[in-house]
């Protein structure tokens, strides 16, 4: 695969340390670099259980695995001298969890990113990448105001190195939907159900969402990681669908015959999720599979910009980007999507085998 050796060429021999690394997307992106053979990859997290089942699960010598919390200083501090690249992944990331508690998304999401992207400034860490959420576009919950905040402070430390002309670190961002069955996620929820036989609970069928392999969101952090560019946000285009389409595909799938039933929307969630807003639109690079967003390119200088104002061609403001007019899928083609998951594979396997 040409893509995996130019991966390997980055990262062969290299020092990668991903935070929470011990979560969905830790799990999905180890097996891809253990194969570029890099010198070490640090797994920093707080979980001592989760941290054991990979540590017995990957049985690597290259895999070293430290607890610590990205809300404490001195633990990121110690981990990162000497690293080359950092995956940015700790978080909270459930929407009714941070509503209730704000302050906690607050802690992790923002603070704690601050402290990673301090520590790897200060021991000149080659590439940072920290990992967004559609929630952070137009937030309306807490989970997106935290994540939304945590993107700015990426923006702005990149400004500042830009303005230093130091050029040793990058720092860029991703921002991708929902993960189809990461952890915590929708389809392992439903899937639940369906072992125990129960109806499948939907919180209005018209909600959309993005829909992402988890595979999909590998790729798209290498990409930014290899070929990120300081300040920058990079996107995945991906199809979306509505949450009545996703039930009805699952219960195809596994022939489920007590349907699915209404619940209500939990607290904090969107009917809709945007993962570029048509003010980034304006200025984004449309790269086919995925989209550039560039910062803002004022300065801190704002008198210069309103002196001076430079004339601007009106180019005609394009709506954002979002689950409900991206391409959406239908029942089959949702279902064709699902039955190329791994997770689903393995659940059918063992209703087959029964």
């Amino acid at each position: 695969n040409f893509m995996d050796n130019e991966y390997r060429k980055h990262l062969a021999g290299k020092v990668i340390l991903i935070t929470g690394g011990t979560g969905s997307f830790g799990n999905t992106v180890i097996d891809k670099l253990l194969s570029f053979d890099p010198k070490r990859v640090i797994i920093f997290s707080r979980d001592e259980k989760k941290q054991e089942d990979m540590r017995n699960h990957y049985a690597s010598q290259i895999l070293r695995f430290v607890i610590g919390d990205v809300r404490d200083k001195e633990s990121v501090d110690q981990m990162v001298k000497g690293v080359d690249y950092i995956f940015h992944a700790a978080a909270l990331k459930q929407v009714p969890a941070c509503e209730f508690f704000p302050l906690e998304a607050v802690k992790t999401n923002i603070v704690g990113a601050a402290n990673v992207i301090h520590a790897a400034l200060k021991y000149r860490v080659k590439r940072l990448v920290i990992l967004s959420t559609d929630k952070a576009v137009y937030p309306i919950n807490a989970m997106g105001m935290s994540k939304a905040l945590m993107e700015k402070l990426m923006t702005a430390s990149s400004r500042n190195i830009l303005d230093a002309n130091e050029k040793e670190t990058m720092l860029c961002g991703v921002r991708y939907g929902n993960v189809l069955y990461s952890r915590g996620s929708v389809l392992p929820y439903f899937v639940s159900l369906i072992h125990k036989d129960e109806p499948l609970r939907l919180t209005h069928p018209d909600m959309t969402r993005f829909l992402l392999s988890l595979r999909d969101a590998v790729e798209l952090v290498l990409y930014a990681l290899i070929h990120g560019k300081n300040g920058y946000m990079y996107v995945r285009k991906a199809p979306a669908c509505t949450v009545k389409t996703l039930a009805k595909a699952l219960c195809e799938i596994f022939d489920h015959k007590k349907g699915y039933m209404e619940v209500g929307v939990r607290a904090g969630e969107k009917v809709h999720e945007t993962l570029v807003s048509s003010e980034e639109l304006l200025r984004a690079e449309d790269l086919q599979t995925y989209f550039a967003i560039p910062a803002e390119s004022q300065g801190l200088d704002y008198n210069k910009y309103l002196l001076a104002p430079k004339k601007r061609t009106h180019s005609k403001i394009p709506r954002s980007y979002t689950s409900e007019n991206t391409e959406r899928l239908n029942v089959a083609e949702t279902k064709k999507l699902l039955l190329a998951l791994p997770e689903i594979q393995k659940e059918l396997g063992h209703i087959l085998s029964k």
